[in-house]
């Protein structure tokens, strides 16, 4: 996609982090835009500040891991602006503890919102964005889906590299059908200023509260050291927003870590030695829910 201006843009996940950030710079790109999320009042706090700023948009209280309020989504797209050319389906949360103790709920409540999501959006979005002349799905997957290494994450890191599976599924089939006329990206951010660490806060009511984690000690202090350093999710948009006009596949606003993790998982199977955890990986070990 070479031209945004005057598109149509939905992000889900879209009240704050990397999902804000992706709605403010579309916003500066002179695109209208949908904002998804679960929390009602963060949406309307972020609908209220673009539209302020002259943006065309709405907000829709959107759980991602209902297949029913995502069409419910793409329903209010369209009554609104009639299109829809950039879809991001970006909404996630963290949740775990060690896996053998990890409720049955957990996973489904992860899976739903981080992979289920995705797939609800792909799904119901599809149809609309092949009906352009040109469009664009990102989907955002994480650094956990190029090492799998995030201690008491196993449902975050499940969910990520199914987010890159079916991206990469996508992808083939969408150059084969459309020529490329629809676009693929997978968002693989490294650590990054969000909320992904405050998920119990749209836990939803009778999902079980995972017991704590060996592993929180190691990452508290991980990540302690090395937030100052996290990127800010305004440049994580920047990459993103290029990345639709290159048609670029991989996303990486980290792109050496990102390198570093692929040559690992490379020597790990040519030699049998594990990769080395390192930035980005043990550092994000444990889940708000832990």
């Amino acid at each position: 996609m070479r031209q945004l201006t005057g598109r149509v843009a939905v992000v889900t996940g879209a009240a704050s982090g990397i999902g804000r950030a992706l709605a403010g710079r579309f916003a500066a790109e002179g695109m209208r835009c949908v904002l998804a999320d679960i929390e009602e009042d963060a949406l309307s706090a972020a609908v209220g500040e673009l539209r302020s700023a002259g943006t065309p948009v709405i907000g829709v209280r959107t759980d991602v891991a209902s297949a029913a309020d995502v069409q419910a989504l793409a329903d209010a797209t369209i009554a609104e602006f009639g299109a829809v050319h950039v879809l991001c389906n970006n909404a996630g949360v963290g949740g775990g503890t060690d896996f053998a103790r990890i409720p049955l709920d957990t996973w489904e409540w992860v899976l739903g919102v981080n992979l289920w999501g995705v797939i609800h959006g792909c799904r119901t979005f599809l149809p609309l964005l092949v009906g352009q002349d040109e469009a664009h799905i990102v989907n955002t997957s994480s650094m956990a889906a190029l090492n799998g290494h995030p201690l008491g994450l196993a449902p975050y890191t499940v969910s990520k590299f199914g987010v890159l599976g079916l991206s990469q599924n996508l992808f083939f089939e969408l150059t084969a059908t459309t020529g490329g006329r629809v676009g693929v990206s997978v968002l693989i951010p490294g650590l990054t200023r969000t909320r992904i660490f405050e998920s119990t806060r749209n836990r939803p009511a009778g999902v079980t509260e995972p017991p704590a984690s060996s592993f929180a000690n190691t990452s508290r202090a991980m990540i302690a050291g090395a937030w100052d350093e996290a990127m800010q999710p305004s440049l994580v948009a920047d990459v993103v927003a290029d990345a639709i006009r290159e048609q670029r596949f991989y996303v990486l606003p980290c792109a050496d870590e990102a390198y570093d993790m692929a040559q690992q998982q490379l020597r790990w199977m040519r030699t049998n030695e594990p990769l080395v955890p390192g930035p980005g990986v043990a550092r994000t070990a444990d889940a708000a829910g832990s």
